[in-house]
Parts: C-alpha cells; sequence; structure tokens
C-alpha cells in the first residue's frame, strides 16, 4: 500500500500540470504569436515562394553557362575521320581511301564549355516585370495577414477577459445565493417562511453551479484559441492579468484608405496580369540570342590536346503555332480585365464593411451607456429588496427575480464591452494604412 500513493502521484501529475493556470498578459500573447503564428509562417514561405519565381527570370538578362565532357569510342569513317580532325592528328595517310572506307576504331574525348545569352527576349522582359509584381502583392498580402492575426489576437484575448468576468459575477452571486439560503433555512425553521419559498432558492443555487460550470468550459476554449495563435501545445489554462475595460478612443471616420496593404496588394496583381497579357503580345515578335562554345579534344581521358571556338548569334522567329498563342493572348487579356473588376468590387466590398463597422461602433458606444445605468439601477434595486428580505419584508419570488436580472445585467455590461472594444479595433483594422 506504501507504494501506491506515489505511484498514483506520478501517473497524474501530467494531468496535474496539463491544468496549470498561467497568468499571460496581452502583450505576452502578441510577443509569441508574432514568433511563432503558424498562418504568419506560411505567408513567409508565400513570399520566399514569389521570390524565387522572381530569381527564375533573371535567365531573361544572365547567360546560361554548361559544362560537359563526352567519352565516345567509332569505326565509323565520317565520324573517325572528323575525331582525328578535332583532335589534330590527322597525317597524309589518312588521306589513303582504304583507310578513309575502313577506319580503325578511334577514341574521341571532348571537353565543352558553352554559353547562351540572351539579348532581345521581350515577353522574358515583361514576365520578369509580372513576376516583381506579384513578389510586391505577396509581401504586402502577408502583411495582412498580420495585420488580420493581431485583431484575432485582441479578440481571442478579450474573449478570454470576459469568460473570467462571467466566472467572476457568478461566483459572486452563488455566495449571495447561499447567503440567502441560509437565511431562508433559518427563517423557515422559524416558521417564517414556507418550504416551496425555500425550495425555490434551492433551484437558483443548483441553476448558478450550472452556469458556473459553463462559464469554466467557456474560460478553457478561449485559453486553448489563444494556445493555437501562439502555436502552444501544452493548451494549459490562460488567465489574463489585464481587466476587460472600456477602450476611449477618438478615430477618425475617414473614407477607406487605397494605401491599406490588401489592397495594394491587389493593384499589384492588375499589374501582373498587365504584365503577363504584354508578354503573350510579345511573344508574337523574333527573340534574338548570342551563343559561344570553347572544346578541347584528345584521345585520352580528360584531356585537351586540341582546342576551338564557336560564336554566334541566331535570331529565331515562331511566325505561327497554330493558335495557341492567339488563344493565350486572350486568355491573359481575359485575366487582366477581371482583375480590375475585381479590384473594384473588392474596395466596394471593403468600404461597405467599414461603413458597417462605424454604425456598430457608434451603436456599442450608446449601448455601453445604457447597459452601465441598467447596472446601477438593478444593483441599488437587489441591494434594498436584500435588505427587505433580511428583514421578512420581502417575498423570496421577488428577491429571486432580482437577483437574475442583476447577474444578467453584469454579464450583458461586460458583453458589451467587449463588442464596444472589438468594434473598435475592427474599425482600426479596416482603416489602417
Amino acid at each position: 500500500m506504501k507504494y501506491i500513493l506515489p505511484l498514483l502521484l506520478v501517473l497524474l501529475s501530467p494531468l496535474v500540470k496539463a491544468q496549470e493556470v498561467i497568468l499571460v498578459t496581452k502583450n505576452d500573447v502578441v510577443a509569441k504569436v508574432k514568433d511563432n503564428n503558424n498562418a504568419i509562417k506560411i505567408s513567409q514561405q508565400d513570399i520566399l515562394m514569389a521570390k524565387g519565381d522572381f530569381n527564375q527570370t533573371n535567365a531573361v538578362l544572365l547567360p546560361n553557362i554548361s559544362v560537359s565532357h563526352t567519352g565516345i569510342t567509332t569505326n565509323n569513317p565520317l565520324m573517325a575521320f572528323g575525331f582525328k580532325l578535332n583532335q589534330e592528328i590527322l597525317t597524309q595517310n589518312d588521306f589513303n581511301p582504304n583507310l578513309l572506307n575502313d577506319p580503325s576504331q578511334i577514341q574521341n574525348y571532348g571537353t565543352k564549355f558553352e554559353i547562351k545569352q540572351p539579348l532581345i527576349n521581350l515577353d522574358g522582359i515583361y514576365q520578369r516585370k509580372a513576376a516583381k509584381a506579384k513578389l510586391n502583392a505577396t509581401t504586402l498580402q502577408s502583411e495582412r495577414t498580420k495585420d488580420h492575426i493581431a485583431l484575432e489576437v485582441e479578440k481571442a484575448y478579450m474573449h478570454l477577459q470576459l469568460a473570467y468576468k462571467s466566472l467572476e459575477v457568478l461566483e459572486t452571486a452563488k455566495k449571495s445565493a447561499l447567503e440567502n439560503k441560509r437565511i431562508a433555512n433559518n427563517s423557515f425553521k422559524q416558521g417564517y417562511m414556507q418550504k416551496a419559498d425555500v425550495l425555490a432558492i434551492e433551484v437558483r443555487v443548483t441553476e448558478i453551479e450550472n452556469q458556473l460550470q459553463n462559464a469554466k468550459s467557456n474560460i478553457k476554449n478561449a485559453s486553448n484559441y489563444v494556445s493555437i495563435l501562439m502555436n502552444d501545445t501544452t493548451y494549459n489554462i490562460l488567465k489574463p492579468t489585464d481587466e476587460l475595460l472600456a477602450i476611449s478612443e477618438v478615430i477618425s471616420y475617414e473614407k477607406l484608405s487605397e494605401n491599406r496593404a490588401d489592397i495594394q496588394a491587389m493593384q499589384y496583381a492588375i499589374d501582373a496580369y498587365k504584365q503577363i497579357n504584354k508578354a503573350d503580345k510579345m511573344s508574337f515578335l523574333p527573340r534574338l540570342n548570342a551563343f559561344g562554345s570553347y572544346e578541347l579534344y584528345d584521345n585520352k581521358l580528360f584531356q585537351g590536346g586540341a582546342n576551338g571556338y564557336l560564336i554566334g548569334a541566331q535570331l529565331s522567329w515562331d511566325i505561327l503555332k497554330g493558335t495557341k498563342r492567339f488563344g493565350k493572348s486572350q486568355k491573359s487579356k481575359a485575366e487582366f480585365e477581371k482583375s480590375k473588376f475585381e479590384y473594384e468590387q473588392y474596395v466596394a466590398q471593403s468600404q461597405l464593411e467599414l461603413n458597417k463597422a462605424q454604425r456598430m461602433l457608434r451603436d456599442a458606444k450608446n449601448k455601453l451607456q445604457l447597459t452601465e445605468l441598467a447596472l446601477q439601477q438593478s444593483k441599488e434595486s437587489l441591494r434594498i429588496r436584500t435588505n427587505r428580505f433580511k428583514q421578512g419584508l420581502e417575498k423570496t419570488s421577488d428577491l429571486l427575480t432580482t437577483e437574475v436580472q442583476y447577474a444578467q445585467k453584469q454579464l450583458e455590461y461586460y458583453a458589451t464591452i467587449f463588442q464596444h472594444n472589438y468594434a473598435l479595433a475592427y474599425v482600426q483594422f479596416l482603416t489602417i494604412k
């Protein structure tokens, strides 16, 4: 038996640790989210991908250099004569018709350094511009992702604050209900109160206990979501150190700014489609490329007894590839026009969202004033009825109704603070530049 208790402690220690309550500040959460959030990391990888696509277009400007070493053995008359010529070992005897027609086996090892330099590839130039515009758009979209995650952090942290405030209100309500139950039991024993009134108070206590259990579950849910944002897999129970208070901040209700990161990203996306369409049009024009090579030949491996070079330029023009290029140009033109319509629609939708958010903030401000006044009135009403109940001058049903109303007004007040603060944060998110 003496070993059972330590064993149970060891087995249960991970469970105890999993329920550990960790105090967190909003600044701590924000810092961890910036460093560890997966959505931000994904957006950063998108930037690297777009940068990789852009770097590939360097081939339009920079040369293509390659080196090869080839070994061949043959008795083919034409190739044998050519290999001897390249190796600079041709003699007068090699012109003997018998040797020309039936040469001996020969080995040839060639090392070749080759360079290809684009000179005029107009379609490639515009493809490079499109890739650059895509990189800029992706970078700005990543910035907008960070703004969105910051808004989510604000919302999640306020959810956590609200969950703890709800728990605090219900725990206070439970204390009051238990005190009223004690008074009711004493009054019942003295014959001043009926059994039905005592049962009504007991039902109220049970209701509060159920609500407390839900509040604790809400705390766990809110903590888990904050942990996900921080990419923290320990899933500890988090407790905010900051109070849920109404934020009073004056903001200007300006028109939607086109300098917002996501809107600028769409502008760059339009430019990318525009450059792609130009590239498709330029594919109808000829291309000019330079090329050159330096070659080493020998009949032994990795030797260079003879050498030669080749320099030239090529002007090529694909006059007709069926209707493929016409169709491709038509498609890119439609994509370009579509992107402009999508931009106009997105800006209009964003302005609509801003208008709704501004109205939501104004409504939340008004509601906050009303709920604060209603809370004060409800608190005073409960104080009066509680005093009268202790003196036996108030009905149990009236006291319970007032208690319920006061708890509801408290929860409504804190929920309104949450709505107000989130509305303010959302307006700032929509108007950020």
